[in-house]
């Protein structure tokens, strides 16, 4: 609703702070997202490799039992630390691992985590 002379009653003042207020407020917004889609992955990726170690650790403790056993105790440390064995191979006493952890960092956007750790008895 316009005044006499095409103006609007309360001034010249149309609204441009808050057209402002909110693209700032969006910008905000984004960036949040953005750092939290950050530190989505960043905690699985750590999650990731704490089980790949634990996994390879608890394998490696029981390859004298032989490939089976220690792929198996591996899976299970694997899985109790919220991750998915992908690779177990047991090299002699050494076993090595590659585990996955799954991460949304953004709503309907799904990726994995992967790690590999390998562990066995001291040589030298």
């Amino acid at each position: 609703m316009t005044g006499p002379e095409g103006k609007w009653p309360g001034g010249g003042d149309r609204g441009g702070a808050t057209v402002l207020v909110l693209a700032i407020g969006l910008v905000f917004v984004l960036v949040g997202l953005f750092g939290a889609a950050i530190g989505a992955a960043r905690l699985a990726r750590h999650q990731a490799r704490v089980a790949a170690d634990f996994g390879a650790l608890a394998g490696a403790g029981a390859a004298r039992d032989g490939a089976g056993a220690a792929c198996a105790t591996a899976d299970d440390f694997v899985r109790a630390n919220a991750a998915r064995l992908v690779a177990c191979r047991a090299d002699g006493l050494d076993v090595v691992v590659t585990v996955e952890v799954a991460v949304t960092p953004l709503p309907g956007l799904r990726r994995y985590a992967t790690a590999t750790a390998r562990a066995g008895p001291v040589r030298g």
